[in-house]
């Protein structure tokens, strides 16, 4: 691995310092603001489809586009809302995950079960940059092309969430082969192609009613579409910003880390170094990073900071911390920015394959 640490000037000392500054100067921080959450929430829900409603339905041709844009970024937003519901606990924001999944999960077939109990695997010390770490491969070891055509095979999510929750989820009910396929293969939103879900032995009431919940409404639609009650104009601009949207946080994706790491085992510390900010002054990521994801850095060092309290932690960091600490040396500017960079890298160092080691071997 080339260490970001060699790269910053930085000493494992210093790194547990920032972890242990961090700490003291966000301690008031960790606590997830209810009414927050829950007024983005129904805000962006009333965008979302609000925007997609007019586009599928306008006659105007600019009215349409504006729409459609308001509709895309808002189902962006809904959707990435998936990420702080993987760290929240039950407590923290009541009814809001069910209240996500009516409003947001079921109708885009993307359910939190497929991200609950896997992006917390990507935060583990003893997995993150390996290859049991479901959210990290060495991107920056990939050719352009192969970057390009990691970006693009996103714009095909609506098809595959279609078949999963159309297809393969009611036929898995019958076949346990399928069943078995599903819920270890198909069950998590990764982009690392070799992960297999471990928890597939669990059953939880509130995940299977998630699956059904999916199977019924594609069905539904289907059949809403085929009897000619629900406008094929409708079902078309669902899937065009549904396709967009899973595109722009491809492209996010590929600027979240360096992804520089060769599959050894990283420090905490190192997990951060290997993670990036776009801060402010920077406007746009309010849009492309929205929820908090701009500060992915950030978030991999106080991982139980919720999201609204992100941008006044940076800053507290950032004022407060030494000009010399890594805290500040993992920004970027923007996203063309950070895209630029890593295809510039790219193709510089041949890709490594990331094989666990031998003690990963022996627990796998």
């Amino acid at each position: 691995m080339r260490g970001r640490e060699d790269e910053v000037g930085s000493s494992p000392k210093a790194e547990a310092g920032l972890v242990r500054q961090a700490h003291g100067l966000t301690a008031d921080l960790t606590t997830p603001s209810r009414a927050i959450y829950w007024l983005d929430l129904i805000l962006t829900v009333a965008a979302a489809w609000g925007g997609l409603a007019l586009a599928a339905t306008t006659d105007s041709l600019a009215i349409g586009l504006v729409a459609g844009l308001v509709g895309l970024l808002a189902l962006y937003r809904g959707l990435s809302f998936i990420h702080e519901i993987s760290h929240l606990r039950p407590k923290d924001v009541p009814g809001f995950r069910l209240g996500w999944n009516l409003l947001i999960g079921v109708p885009l077939m993307t359910p939190s079960m497929m991200y609950e109990g896997v992006h917390n695997l990507h935060h583990a010390k003893d997995r993150f940059g390996t290859a049991r770490d479901p959210e990290y491969l060495p991107l920056g070891r990939y050719s352009p092309f192969r970057l390009g055509l990691f970006a693009a095979i996103s714009l095909l999510a609506p098809l595959g969430v279609i078949l999963r929750s159309g297809i393969l989820v009611p036929l898995s009910f019958v076949v346990p082969a399928v069943r078995r396929f599903v819920r270890t293969r198909l069950s998590a939103l990764v982009i690392n192609p070799d992960f297999v879900r471990e928890d597939n032995d669990r059953t939880r009431p509130d995940w299977l009613a998630q699956e059904v919940g999916c199977w019924l409404w594609c069905w539904g639609v289907m059949a809403l579409t085929v009897a000619g009650i629900a406008p094929i104009r409708m079902v078309l601009t669902w899937f065009a910003l549904f396709s967009l949207a899973t595109f722009v946080n491809q492209l996010r994706t590929l600027v979240a880390h360096y992804w520089e790491n060769d599959g050894e085992r990283m420090s905490f510390e190192d997990q951060f170094l290997d993670s990036v900010n776009v801060p402010p002054p920077a406007l746009l990521p309010f849009l492309w990073a929205p929820v908090g994801l701009r500060y992915h850095a950030l978030h991999h060092l106080l991982p139980r900071l919720p999201y609204h309290n992100l941008g006044k932690a940076h800053a507290r960091l950032s004022a407060q911390l030494a000009a010399t600490s890594p805290y500040h040396r993992v920004e970027e500017k923007g996203l063309f920015a950070a895209l630029g960079k890593l295809f510039r890298r790219a193709g510089a160092t041949p890709a490594l394959a990331v094989e666990p080691n031998p003690v990963e071997r022996q627990s796998a």
